[in-house]
């Protein structure tokens, strides 16, 4: 069948290269999406075990329209009973970019009314909505005159891991953490550094990648154990495959930030991770730190936004670059700015800068190879 993953902005080619490890073939990259073929067992595994997707819709219709009648005759046509029941509840999530819908809104009153009279039609009786904790999930995306709808089988997005107890303002998202780390092509062989780790997502998301953890393990809930063909049993073979995997690496990661409150958090969230033994957290000031770490990886996510005042944020990406060039060559480094300019300030050259979004905020990864005494590019 086919399937579509979401993901952030950046992260395309993250998922697609991820997906055929968990059983997916015929990638495809959309924005923000990968679609794939696969089985209900594909379905299951990307839900449980990626660490880069959003959500996993499963299209159950896919049609043009001219009007809000043909949306709602072609849906009539789509077997809702295969996958749900009456006595079921559903909510209908649009995304609509079309003229022919004065108000977005409103396919989606469509659509709700398609699903009820459907069911109505074969039985007499009707699913109730429920906008806030629904059985089924239903997506609706409409692009001018295509409409595809789709059921989501994840429910809560996947960046909601589970373990985070504890996070401060702007916290970064997990799954850009995740698609960080892979985008710098860390596996757990080289030490990771995280000096301003606030409440320890970049760590975390390391330490589970080098344990083999997979990110549902803390989950407790997915949308798609409330569908009418949930198979329990498969599911729990998934969950047992995947956690028969982990192991406890040879892997120094190192997590610092000059807030004691921040790295109590963090240590929280570790342990709550399992990472209690792996992620070693330090209550530390980066600009005055003493190195001695090297061949390593680092990644800094500064405050930015909501999390330091304009003033701060424009002084602390200099003082990140003569940290970074003084104490720390012999790394490679990679660093999260809310714009170009903020990464220039860090005054070195960077191989690579990246557009990257935290959630619906825009931002620049930079990479940076590190060596004593300069700022031009090295030799490799």
């Amino acid at each position: 069948m086919k399937l579509t993953a979401k993901t952030l902005y950046g992260l395309e080619s993250v998922l697609a290269a991820e997906l055929p490890e968990l059983g997916a073939a015929e990638t495809e990259i959309l924005n923000r999406a990968v679609t794939f073929t696969g089985s209900l067992e594909t379905m299951y595994r990307v839900n449980y075990c990626s660490r880069t997707a959003l959500s996993v819709l499963m299209p159950v219709g896919e049609f043009m329209i001219s009007s809000a009648g043909d949306l709602y005759r072609e849906a009539l046509k789509i077997g809702w009973h295969e996958f749900m029941n009456e006595d079921d509840t559903f909510s209908v999530v649009p995304v609509v970019k079309s003229k022919l819908f004065r108000h977005s809104g409103y396919p989606g009153l469509v659509l709700k009314d398609a699903i009820a009279d459907y069911f109505r039609h074969r039985s007499g009786r009707r699913p109730s909505v429920d906008p806030l904790d629904p059985v089924m999930i239903i997506n609706l995306h409409i692009s001018s005159s295509r409409v595809t709808v789709s059921l989501d089988s994840t429910g809560e997005p996947l960046f909601k891991r589970g373990y985070r107890a504890f996070q401060g303002p702007a916290p970064l998202n997990e799954i850009l953490a995740a698609g960080i780390i892979r985008l710098s092509g860390w596996n757990g062989s080289a030490p990771l550094l995280d000096p301003m780790c606030g409440s320890g997502t970049i760590p975390i998301e390391a330490g589970l990648i080098a344990c083999k953890i997979p990110p549902g393990k803390f989950r407790k809930k997915y949308a798609f154990a409330g569908w009418k063909n949930y198979d329990p049993e498969l599911f729990d073979r998934i969950k047992r495959e995947a956690e028969g995997k982990i192991v406890k690496p040879d892997t120094v990661i190192m997590a610092g930030d000059v807030s004691a409150k921040a790295i109590a958090w963090c240590r929280i969230n570790a342990g709550n991770a399992g990472l209690s033994g792996l992620v070693k957290t330090e209550v530390a000031d980066f600009t005055n730190s003493a190195s001695g770490f090297s061949n390593g990886f680092i990644f800094i996510n500064p405050p930015y936004g909501k999390r330091i005042a304009a003033r701060d944020s424009e002084n602390i990406y200099g003082m990140i670059g003569t940290v970074l060039k003084n104490k720390y060559y012999g790394n490679r480094a990679w660093v999260l700015a809310p714009d170009r300019a903020s990464l220039g300030k860090i005054g070195l050259r960077a191989e690579k800068k990246l557009k990257l979004f935290n959630g619906a905020i825009e931002c620049i990864l930079g990479a940076y190879d590190l060596y004593e005494g300069s700022g031009k590019k090295r030799d490799r």
